[in-house]
């Protein structure tokens, strides 16, 4: 049995069991390492959404930047393309020089850019750090992801990815509630307190910093790119590791071992042929489901409070309050359901939170039509809407990240979070002219526009009940083998 991995200088390749030796591995408490320091990405982008959309009004105030609404919205912008384009550009780099190099590059610019945002002078200033920051918050998607998705064991990493993802609405509920305080004028001045809410992100970025820093590298990443002596290095300190802790680690099964010849940076067209001819129906089922749910999210979150005061009369003061509890049911779902995606399966799991999540909002659009809801009721039916939709979404990342080869795992994560970004903005738009101004808001208009999200949310879950990919408990390199992978001879009857 091969425990080592064993280099053969007649092929200049290599046979080694390590992504077995990590499938293997009990949950420890490296892996809670893991998901807190690579975790707070998520936590980050839901915060930096979150005080960006509650500072906004402080912001036009003339003892602040006094900027106009279309100032304000156009910051937003800018940080979306600044994510789109941190995710593109640090995802390559991500599957060129390892994931631990960006994981470590990503953090430091958002701590940078969101802490300088703070101290922003002016209007262009303060675009230019919101830019770097998403850029920031971008790189880290892919980073993150990929490296969650190499270092936990198979039979886990469904509903650590979920949980992850879902912590975008821990980050919402912190911002919300940082929010609520440091913009309030009886407490700060108003051209303060939004200054000290920027910097609420790179504090808790400062705090995990020496955990992520003391992360290993990916030890897949380092055998398919010809640094096997140190893949064996780093999965034998994690074993030593959980040994010392008093677990006995299970044996490793020969018949895992992988032989990878190793490559240097693949190409672009060699990715698009992978991602379009090789993989093209993962592509269709990676591109419906991350835009589905982009749509149904931005939708409805950025327009949010606009229902509250325009259709229910809450002020724009109170909406904050009806916030918290919608993120807590999008926190709660990945929580809750994410197990079942490992045990119950991914094509289940994945296809019934899409269609349910689109029924119980044709259901809820068709209550608020017939006027039949109130403020409490419609927060508490998106709450139980968003308990299922937010387990989608989360699982559609989960779902790019580990059905492609591992080198482009990265750049794959960046090209559909690219495109559901691009997707998504057209929801605030649509939403946004539905609703119409506070005078004359029209229920059946909105309606219209809930069915839609209804019936890309149910179309989204079909696709994936017909080609979808059956990867829980499954190693990474059984659902789509590594380029660097030689391919196993065939066994033939003598």
């Amino acid at each position: 049995m091969i425990s080592r991995s064993e280099p053969s200088p007649a092929t200049g390749t290599v046979r080694s069991l390590v992504p077995a030796r990590l499938d293997r591995l009990p949950w420890s408490r490296f892996h809670t390492r893991i998901i807190v320091a690579l975790g707070v990405a998520w936590v980050l982008d839901g915060l930096e959404i979150t005080i960006a959309g509650a500072v906004g009004a402080v912001l036009q105030r003339s003892d602040t930047l006094h900027l106009s609404s279309t100032a304000v919205g156009f910051s937003a912008t800018v940080y979306l393309i600044g994510e789109v384009a941190g995710a593109l550009f640090f995802g390559r780099m991500s599957d060129r020089l390892g994931r631990r190099r960006l994981f470590i590059a990503t953090l430091a610019l958002y701590l940078v850019a969101s802490g300088l945002t703070g101290l922003s002078p002016v209007y262009g200033v303060f675009l230019l750090f919101r830019f770097f920051a998403g850029m920031g918050i971008g790189g880290e998607y892919a980073a993150v992801n990929s490296a969650i998705d190499e270092l936990i064991p198979a039979a886990n990493r469904g509903y650590a990815d979920l949980a992850v993802n879902g912590t975008y609405w821990l980050g919402a509920i912190i911002g919300a509630l940082g929010s609520y305080v440091l913009l309030d004028p009886s407490l700060l001045p108003a051209n303060v307190g939004w200054r000290i809410a920027f910097l609420i992100g790179p504090l808790i970025g400062v705090a995990i910093w020496g955990l992520r820093r003391n992360l290993p590298e990916s030890p897949r990443w380092l055998l398919t790119h010809g640094r096997a002596k140190e893949a064996e290095e780093a999965v034998a300190r994690i074993e030593r590791e959980i040994e010392a802790s008093g677990v006995r680690l299970p044996p490793v099964d020969p018949d895992k071992t992988i032989e990878v010849r190793a490559t240097g940076p693949v190409p672009f067209l060699r990715i698009a042929q992978v991602m379009f001819r090789q993989y093209r129906s993962r592509s269709i089922l990676g591109a419906s489901l991350m835009i589905s749910q982009s749509f149904l999210y931005n939708a409805i979150f950025f327009t949010y409070v606009l229902v509250l005061t325009h259709f229910y009369g809450v002020s724009p003061s109170a909406a904050p309050k009806f916030l918290l509890a919608f993120a807590v049911g999008n926190l709660l779902g990945p929580l809750t359901l994410g197990r079942l995606f490992d045990t119950l399966g991914r094509k289940r799991m994945i296809s019934g939170t899409y269609i349910v999540s689109g029924v119980l909002l044709a259901i809820t659009g068709y209550l608020f039509q017939q006027h039949l809801l109130n403020a409490t009721t419609q927060t508490f039916l998106w709450s139980v809407i968003f308990f299922f939709a937010s387990s989608a979404a989360s699982s559609a990342y989960l779902t790019v990240s580990e059905i492609f080869p591992l080198e482009l795992r990265a750049q794959a994560i960046a090209f559909f979070f690219s495109i559901a970004q691009v997707f998504g903005a057209m929801g605030p738009l649509i939403f946004g002219a539905l609703i119409g101004d506070q005078q004359h808001p029209d229920p059946n208009r909105l309606f219209l526009g809930y069915s839609l999200g209804a019936f890309i949310m149910i179309a989204g879950g079909v696709v994936e009940a017909l080609i979808g990919v059956n990867a829980e408990r499954t190693s990474l390199e059984d659902i789509a083998q590594p380029l660097s992978a030689v391919p196993r001879p065939v066994a033939t009857s003598q």
